[in-house]
This record gives C-alpha cells, structure tokens and sequence, in this order.
C-alpha cells in the first residue's frame, strides 16, 4: 500500500543471524500466536497441482516465480487494473500512474468532490484467511492445523505466487513490489547503526523475530511432513520475509466486517497523507470496501488516504517510509524510563509494577502536546520516597492505565522530583540522537561499491528524517519540562520570601 518516495535499487535479502528458540512470544499487536492443536488423526500426505521438478534448484525456482515487480512498474499495475475491471470491479473514477509521493498511487481521472464514495471493491476481490486456495490440499493442511489468519496468509500468498498463471490471483501478485519496503529487510547490523537511537530499534528486531520464530514453528510442524506440498525450494526464510512484508504494509482491518483482515487488491495502491482523516472499511449498502473524501481532488491529483494515526517510527516500521518533519500531527517518540537500582525502595516499586503488568523499564509516547498520564504516574512513582510506600500501589496502577478512578493522580510534594526524573530522561535521550546525527554525514564514506553504497545511503536517510522527527519531538518535551521547573521554584522561592517576610515582621 504506501510505497516509499525513493527507489531503492537493489534485490538484497539477508539472511537473519537471530536465534528464533529464543523468540516464541509471537503474540503482539499484529497478528495471533501460532496454536496447533493436536490430534490423534492421521493427516495423509496430500497432493497438490504445484510442479517443483527432481531436477530444479532452489535458485532456478525462485528465479523462475515472479515475486512482484519493480515499485514503480505501470506495466504490471496496468495488467492489474484490466485484471480486476474483468473480474468484476466497477468503473473508477482514478487510475494508477507514476506519482511523486509513493512511486505508484491512484490518481484522479475527473473532477472528485468532498465527501464522495470511492472504490467500491467487492468481497469477491478480497483475500481473506477464507480465500479458497489455488492447491486446496495445501490449504487444507493448514486449517486442520487451526494456523492464525496472519501466518495463513503469509502461505497463501507464497502458495499462490509460486503457481504463477494457474492462480487467480496472478495478476495482482505480479503488480505486488518484489522487495517491499520494509524493516524486515534491514540485517541485525544496520538496525544497530541507524537505529540506535531510536526505540523503533527493539520494535523492528521484535517483529523479525516474530517473523523468523513463525516461519521455523510453520517448517517445523507442517512443512517438513508434507514436503510435496510446501517444498522449501517455495517456502522458505526468504519467500516469507517477502509475504510478510505485504501484509504488514497492505493488509488492512475492517470494522464493519467484524474486524476481519484482509488483502483488498486497488485499494492498496492509495498512498498514505497526514494531513487526511479518511480510512478504508466495508460499506455494507453498497456491498464493497469504499472511502469517504475528505477534501476536493482536481483530474491528475494524487488521491490519498490514512494509514491510521501512527508516528513516523510506526509509518517506517510497516511501510518503510518517514513523512516530512513537522508534517505528522500524530507523531510520537517512545522515552525510555527505568527505576534506578539505587533507589532504596527499588524491591517494593518492582512489585508494585510487576503486581500491574509493568516491568523494571517501561517506554512510554511523547508527542509534541505532551505525555500520557501513565508516564507521569512512573515517574511519581520513580521519585517517591520511602515515606510513600502506601502509595506505590497507586502510583503503578496509574502507570499501568488500570487504576479505577479516571482523574489523573496528583502528588504536589514529589512533582518537581517526578518532572525531574522525566526531564533526565529526555536529555538521556537527546544525546544519544545528537550522537548519531552528528556521526551521519560522515558514514558509509569509505563504500565503494555502488550498489551497497546506493543501499546504505538510502537506509541512512530513512534513519536521519526519524530520528530528526523524534529529536524534534524531545527538544519540545524538555522546554516545557524545564519551563514547568521553573514555574515550581519559582512559587516556592515567591513562597519563601512571603514567609520570610512574615517571620522578620514578628520577630
């Protein structure tokens, strides 16, 4: 769906050095934890119309399936318009052509007015976890064992793409982007360089972990018993990074179909804009994923959508691309904030946070208005002294966001230790930003090959708009720390001198 505003040339895929035994924890925001049940049926081996050849290697296979196409091809995405006019998509009122923000996007044909419908593509279109497949015993074996909706279709899209013209869904595939852009194709070593700084750092090694552990559980249990029908010439690290990263740049939720995921062919060549409000969901009325304008568009003007309310580390995480700085009014850095092992309450504050669900070290979002109440509440909690020992209970509840009350918690006598704590924090955070800023300009110098160098040149802009973004975001945070800091001592010294005033005045 959202395509980056640079091209990266290059077909590079690495291999991943991650240990996957050690990342079982496969539940997270984006897809459910792989459950196979087990049973006492046998499964038979089952066969299916896919022909791998005694004779053909894994690079002669994977050479000969068309993984998608280069971002920008029109030819394929022209093939996929005639594809789906044909297969019952209804007349647009855009087209797909060469834009300046995506590559490829959907751009207006005639006159579009605010507040229209667009789209209109039927539930026949859509790939769900419930799309027949092209080798029905593949996806047989699957569903016998129970695998989630996201590794599902991560297969499907696998199985579908190595059956070429037998699929239906060829068309569509071969317009897909052979290389998505994506953090789960940076290696081990390039999130550690350009992404130091950055907390989306431990999000993106999370999700390639994620990622690996799924595709070993899946070889493991189901693969390697039915070799015929998921041949790891097809199946493999590398086809699923690919599949992957579709779904996580395309895949979008449907609220009106009950939440329901699913892959929904044109609508994912709009490209995302911050400055619109308008989402993708199933209009039941007229029976087909649509969305509402919510702006004019003039003939050749690119039309846009929302990806949802994401911050520029979440906007590269899944897509791979950071808006302008100053362009994202959603825009959020995560700060980290630990309990200092000094602190001589440091046993009864991990309880309190442990008894909530917290841990030692929390992140939690800064944006340019402020901060979440829970980051305020761990820092009361960091900065109370052992006389407070009542309220650490309270103060982790708050920072857990599973207190009863609704009224933000307010601890007068320890605010200034609390904004404090905070404002330590943000300049922790700060220098580590300026650090690799600083180091930018001079890195990757010393490549030669252009390829690489293109390759490394582009990974570090992408690196240097976030953290530009983010740094933006904490210079913000410590002004008005520093300002509210002010504020309070100020009123204590005003306060002090009212009393000091009083006590010469009695003597």
């Amino acid at each position: 769906m959202a395509e980056a505003s640079r091209i990266l040339q290059t077909t590079f895929i690495p291999t991943l050095s991650q240990n996957p035994s050690q990342n079982r924890a496969y539940l997270n925001k984006f897809y459910s934890p792989l459950i196979f049940k087990r049973t006492k049926t046998t499964i038979h081996t089952l066969r299916c119309s896919i022909s791998t050849g005694e004779t053909a290697t894994k690079t002669s296979l994977n050479n000969s399936i068309p993984w998608g196409c280069d971002i920008d091809s029109l030819e394929n995405a022209s093939a996929l318009q005639e594809w789906l006019s044909e297969s019952g998509l209804p007349p647009q009122k855009m087209a797909i052509q060469r834009v300046d923000v995506g590559e490829r996007g959907l751009v207006a044909l005639n006159n579009i007015r605010k507040g229209e419908k667009l789209l209109f593509v039927p539930p026949s279109l859509f790939i769900t976890a419930d799309s027949e497949w092209s080798c029905r015993d593949a996806g047989k074996v699957l569903k016998q064992y129970n695998v989630p909706d996201w590794p599902l279709l991560a297969t499907y899209l696998i199985s579908e793409a190595s059956l070429i013209n037998s699929s239906r869904w060829n068309n569509y595939i071969s317009a897909l982007p052979r290389q998505p852009y994506s953090l789960l194709y940076w290696t081990r070593s390039e999130l550690d360089r350009y992404l130091e700084a950055s907390q989306i750092r431990e999000r993106a090694i999370e999700r390639i972990n994620d990622v690996t552990g799924t595709y070993n559980d899946l070889r493991l249990r189901i693969f390697s018993k039915y070799p015929d029908l998921f041949p790891e010439e097809v199946f493999n690290m590398e086809t699923f990074k690919w599949s992957f990263g579709i779904l996580f740049s395309r895949l979008v939720r449907l609220p009106a179909m009950d939440g329901r995921v699913a892959l929904v062919p044109w609508a994912d060549m709009l490209n995302h804009s911050c400055e619109v409000e308008t989402f993708l969901d199933y209009d039941k009325s007229s029976q087909g994923v649509v969305f509402t304008t919510d702006r004019a568009y003039e003939p050749g003007e690119q039309v846009f959508i929302s990806y949802g309310r994401k911050s520029n580390g979440e906007l590269l995480l899944s897509y791979g691309f950071v808006p302008r700085e100053g362009t994202n009014p959603r825009d959020s850095v995560e700060l980290p904030l630990s309990l200092r092992k000094s602190d001589r309450c440091y046993k009864e504050k991990l309880e309190a946070l442990k008894k909530y669900g917290l841990s030692v070290s929390q992140c939690y979002p800064l944006q340019i208005t402020g901060w979440p109440s829970e980051l305020m509440a761990y820092a009361y909690l960091a900065a109370s002294p052992p006389s407070m020992n009542r309220q650490f209970e309270e103060m982790a509840a708050a920072a857990s966001n599973k207190i009863t009350s609704k009224k933000d918690i307010r601890y007068p006598e320890i605010e200034e230790d609390a904004l404090q704590f905070i404002l330590d924090a943000c300049e922790s955070s700060i220098s580590k930003y300026s650090k690799f800023l600083q180091a930018s300009g001079s890195m990757d110098l010393d490549v030669t090959n252009p390829k690489i160098l293109n390759r490394k040149l582009f990974l570090k802009q992408l690196a240097v708009d976030l953290c530009t973004s983010e740094q933006r975001i904490l210079f913000r945070a410590q002004y008005i720390l520093r300002r509210r800091l002010r504020d309070i001592r100020s009123g204590e010294l005003r306060a002090l001198r009212i009393f000091d005033g009083f006590r010469k005045l009695f003597k």
